[in-house]
């Protein structure tokens, strides 16, 4: 398996700044990727490890440390914080912090950082894939036939065109689900308490909405008071129609009882699930007792159920990605530069200049006859190669003189920029408070969304299919 590639952004400091950061000590009490000590001890840090001391031997010398880089060993709570009387951040690799008592620590000026940009990716990839074996009923079908039963009639499935697919959490999990969801010809509606998160993959709407239309429900949602046994009896009866459900988020979301007694009913068509109510909160193992309650054995037994051991974030990529997201976090923190976007990484070419003309066929011969430009429908195409030997096409178009493309800018021409992900861009610059001119559009050569600069001048974002040119 390739090892996915990343940019590492080293700041090279001056002597005294160099010193400074070696009195910055952090303590490593998870295993991690080595990546994550090896950069930073190249960024000038003090780091430890200690994978074995019980929390009261840690707890012991947490003074000495102004970072600690966790997992889900242990809680880090009120006790433990006050212990830490030196403590300047937390970081923990993963995507969620219910391990740590937040707010106390903020209460103490302490920076909390968490990864969910290094596996939203993997747990994209993971609900797809339940969804569909869900669907295609391919974890009945494979036990039957290595038990010598081929049985096809029983294992028709469905197919997810057509259907309705309801999130519950619409944050970086949420997002990376919608995304993936593309090449399915289906709906995909959003909730979240967080207001105009909605984007091109998915309309985010009230659970009233999302509650008359799901078919199928993916929970991507934090574990917090507000979340604890959400889905229990009275959350699935409020959907009109029977659903699958999926969760890859947090097992206590989710009343484990209730889900079964869903599972009987047909309430609930089938189950994906990642995460289990009676999870330890290390994750590393299931039950606090060697007696699994009667709900669980259920699960264990039902064809329409698919389980997996919290695995949903936790692939060979992500392994890497998270580590260099929190290297990414603590060198911004501590240097001050801005926090390393590896998979968003904005403009990375020119993709056209396209200007208005009188003539514009008149002109295309023109260029072509006595400049020698290869021209074509669009114009002229240009022909370059990337930092990674990838061809890449810019495009030279003249368009009418009364052409409407370029409005709503009354200039004469309008730029084209390659991007490499337009929706992530899309989603910075919304926060950023950079409207965006009508919705973003796919054809064959390309994704394409539009903009103004501060000055009016229209630029055209294109995250570019350059096969299409060739």
């Amino acid at each position: 398996m390739q090892a996915p590639v990343f940019q590492f952004k080293f700041v090279f400091l001056d002597d005294t700044i160099q010193t400074t950061l070696k009195t910055i000590k952090i303590l490593h009490i998870d295993s991690n990727h080595p990546l994550l000590i090896g950069q930073l001890q190249q960024l000038g840090f003090t780091n430890d490890e200690d994978f074995t001391s019980s929390r009261a031997q840690i707890e012991a010398k947490i003074e000495n440390y102004h970072g600690i880089v966790i997992r889900s060993r242990f809680k880090i709570d009120k006790d433990f914080l006050d212990k830490a009387t030196n403590l300047e951040f937390i970081a923990r690799v993963g995507a969620g912090l219910e391990s740590i008592d937040t707010e106390y620590a903020k209460s103490k000026n302490i920076t909390l950082i968490a990864a969910p940009e290094g596996n939203r990716n993997a747990v994209g990839e993971h609900t797809l894939a339940m969804l569909l074996a869900l669907f295609n009923k391919l974890n009945s079908a494979d036990r039957e036939i290595r038990s010598g039963h081929w049985n096809r009639e029983s294992n028709r499935g469905h197919e997810l065109d057509g259907k309705t697919i309801g999130i519950i959490g619409y944050g970086n999990m949420g997002k990376a689900f919608a995304k993936k969801l593309r090449g399915f010809d289906v709906k995909v509606l959003c909730y979240d308490i967080a207001e105009n998160v909605g984007d091109a993959n998915a309309k985010q709407v009230s659970m009233e909405e999302l509650y008359k239309n799901a078919d199928v429900l993916s929970l991507h949602i934090p574990w917090t008071p507000q979340t604890d046994k959400m889905v229990n009896r009275e959350f699935i009866g409020s959907f009109a129609k029977p659903f699958w459900l999926l969760n890859t988020s947090r097992g206590k979301n989710v009343v484990t009882a209730d889900l079964v007694e869903a599972l009987q009913s047909g309430k609930i068509l089938g189950a994906g699930l990642d995460v289990l109510e009676y999870e330890k909160s290390s994750f590393e193992n299931l039950f606090h007792d060697t007696d699994p309650p009667e709900a669980f054995q259920y699960l264990l037994h039902a064809n329409n159920v698919i389980l997996t051991p919290h695995v949903a974030g936790w692939t060979y990529e992500s392994h890497e990605k998270l580590a260099q997201v929190i290297v990414d976090k603590i060198q911004a923190k501590y240097y001050g530069v801005p926090e390393a976007n590896f998979e968003s990484k904005k403009v990375t070419g020119i993709g056209g200049f396209f200007f208005k003309s009188e003539n514009p066929t008149a002109l295309v011969a023109w260029y072509g006859k006595h400049l020698g430009l290869k021209t074509n429908a669009y114009g002229s195409t240009f022909w370059w190669k990337d930092k990674d030997g990838k061809d890449c096409s810019t495009q030279w178009s003249p368009f009418a003189a009364d052409t409407a493309y370029f409005e709503p800018s009354q200039k004469q021409f309008m730029q084209n920029f390659r991007v490499h992900d337009l929706e992530m861009l899309l989603q910075d610059l919304k926060e950023q408070d950079v409207a965006q001119i009508g919705e973003m559009q796919t054809f064959e050569y390309g994704k394409f969304a539009w903009i103004t600069d501060p000055e009016g001048n229209k630029i055209e974002l294109w995250e570019p299919i350059d096969s299409a040119f060739q």
